[in-house]
């Protein structure tokens, strides 16, 4: 018998705030996960180095985790020396919770881009692919991710939680456009990020000086 799904939201979270954490509470509410784990990643494949340090961004996920009931935070992308490919952390997730729906959230531009990700055709083998979007948005979908949509998506929820794997789950939330670049500048700046991500990780960010402007 399969357990209640869980919900996987990996990152740079450099750093966490409300475009990464929103989407994930709704998506918890929504489909009743019982967990939503938070993985930060060590050697984004995708992108530049992270600004703060691994330990000071998993110091933040875990401030951010501790506000959210039901949050977690899993380390297993930060103790790889490797770059941080999601098909390798859900074969691990796999291992370790063979009777457990495994339900990875994304953004739309994360599903729109998936074709460059690495062993990309072997997600759904492991999980569900739940996607953030904005209401309304039609987005302009390649074929290669058209043909994906056409064969794996569901608009039923109970199938998140009677297949372990498999479906791809298309989200309507509320629209936030915060990227952690534009954050980053607001702070480099100077000004308040109240309101824009945890008030705990705020404190954080303020008591270790992360990511001022060069003096």
């Amino acid at each position: 018998m399969l357990t209640a799904p869980i919900g996987l939201l990996g990152g740079t979270f450099d750093p966490i705030h409300i475009g990464h954490l929103r989407p994930a509470i709704e998506a918890q509410a929504t489909l009743g996960l019982a967990e939503v784990r938070l993985i930060p990643n060590h050697v984004p494949p995708h992108r530049a180095s992270p600004f703060c340090t691994s330990e000071q961004r998993l110091a933040m996920v875990r401030l951010a985790a501790a506000e959210n009931p039901g949050f977690t935070v899993d380390e297993r992308e930060l103790k790889r020396e490797q770059p941080s490919y999601t098909i390798d952390t859900l074969i691990s997730l796999r291992t370790e919770l063979p009777d457990t729906p495994l339900c990875f959230l994304m953004g739309m531009d994360s599903l729109l881009s998936l074709p460059s990700w690495h062993r990309w055709q072997e997600l759904l083998d492991y999980a569900h692919l739940v996607v953030s979007m904005r209401p309304g948005w039609q987005p302009d979908y390649s074929a290669e991710i058209a043909d994906l949509l056409a064969r794996h998506q569901s608009q039923d929820i109970g199938a998140l939680h009677r297949d372990r794997h498999g479906h791809i789950w298309l989200s309507d939330n509320l629209p936030i456009e915060l990227s952690a670049t534009r954050l980053r500048a607001l702070l480099a700046a100077g000004q308040d990020p109240r309101y824009l991500l945890p008030a705990s990780v705020a404190r954080y960010i303020s008591q270790h000086r992360l990511y001022q402007a060069e003096p």
